[in-house]
């Protein structure tokens, strides 16, 4: 992400992230809808897009697929209604197979 942004990994750090119990997380700010990653952006409907989409991290590749989103259909309206996503039931559905193969090649 440093890259992408042409700066510095210590740049990077100080200006878009800090520490949380001794791991790097990135910076949250306070939006209509809650609290959004620094790099998240919204449209007027609160559609939410990436400025860093293709450097993204693996944790934000892998949303919504994340495991306490799929464990139920209501878990997974959830989170569209609550963070939307203009991707979500959008497009083919992708078999848990090839979501698990795209998880595993991220982790690398």
């Amino acid at each position: 992400m440093a890259a992408h942004l042409g700066l510095s990994e210590a740049d990077f750090l100080a200006t878009y992230a800090h520490q949380i119990d001794g791991k790097w997380s990135l910076r949250e700010t306070k939006g209509t809808q809650g609290w959004d990653c620094v790099f998240l952006t919204r449209d007027r409907d609160g559609l939410a897009g990436c400025r860093l989409y293709r450097a993204r991290p693996v944790q934000c590749r892998t949303w919504p697929f994340w495991p306490e989103l799929l464990k139920s259909p209501e878990a997974w309206r959830a989170a569209k209604r609550e963070t939307p996503c203009p991707g979500m039931d959008a497009g083919p559905l992708i078999p848990v197979e090839e979501i698990v193969r795209r998880l595993e090649s991220q982790r690398g």
